[in-house]
């Protein structure tokens, strides 16, 4: 590689990181336009809160997913990069905060998230919101990324997704022998790390799935079907090796909800 080529692919780099940052500031102004109730510095310094720390953070490592999936690809020339990054970046950071807005409402419909992480600073609470927004970032990042498609074909596919990871979530609190809403609301940080773990598990086989260039909706959908169905099969057989493999001897249901002190190390 010459002298120039050397230049120009580091002025590339210059220019795209520095677009990245754009967006992620921008990603930084919706959350708090959307949370103005929230005063995010005094929940993170003055009040220490915990819970809303890990929240928070999961938001960002998924906002970063989500602008990543506008950065991959091959290039089309500089300028069309650039607006094509600009615009899905901008789609990437509206389908994030309305998957948000959407996983609260139903995948935790029993209580308020935001009572449970910034009134009773619940880290368990805390740790599924971050895995939400890590799961959500995934899934976006996969419906951003591809040729072949368009804006339309992103949102469907972010519609798929977040209809498959909602029905993931409840499939896996169907196959759980506990109440996974009352444990969470007794702030049981364990249950909560165990979900957040399932959540963002789920979130990649579909992010798999949707990550193709398009082709045909008949070819993407039996993509996406197929991997969501190996998927469900597999998860209560995880939840079963989790048990025989990584806690020999032991019952995980009895570490997480069975005793005194629940057993974060085992979520």
């Amino acid at each position: 590689m010459d002298i120039d080529a050397i230049i120009t692919s580091t002025v590339s780099v210059i220019i795209f990181l520095a677009e990245s940052f754009v967006l992620f500031f921008i990603g930084k102004l919706v959350y708090q336009l959307l949370h103005r109730n929230i005063n995010v510095r005094d929940e993170l310094v003055e009040k220490d809160n915990l819970a809303f720390a890990i929240s928070h953070t999961g938001y960002f490592i998924g906002l970063t997913l989500a602008i990543g999936g506008a950065l991959i690809g091959p290039s089309e020339g500089i300028v069309a990069d650039l607006l094509a990054v600009g615009l899905y970046g901008m789609l990437a950071i509206v389908l994030l905060n309305i998957s948000l807005f959407i996983n609260d409402k139903i995948i935790l419909s029993k209580f308020s998230t935001r009572d449970e992480i910034v009134r009773d600073q619940n880290a368990g609470t805390g740790a599924v919101e971050a895995a939400s927004g890590i799961a959500t970032g995934l899934i976006v990042m996969g419906s951003v990324y591809g040729e072949g498609g368009g804006l339309v074909t992103a949102i469907a596919f972010w519609l798929i997704g977040q209809a498959l990871l909602i029905a993931s979530a409840k499939i896996y609190n169907a196959l759980l022998p506990y109440n996974l809403h009352e444990h969470l609301e007794k702030d049981n940080v364990a249950v909560g790390v165990g979900f957040a773990g399932a959540l963002i598990a789920i979130a990649n086989l579909i992010r798999h799935a949707i990550m193709h260039d398009f082709v045909s909706w008949t070819d993407s959908l039996l993509d996406v079907s197929l991997d969501f169905a190996i998927g469900i099969l597999f998860l209560p057989l995880a939840r079963f090796l989790a048990d025989k493999i990584l806690l020999p001897g032991r019952n995980l249901t009895d570490e997480l909800v069975n005793q005194e002190k629940p057993n974060v190390g085992a979520g």
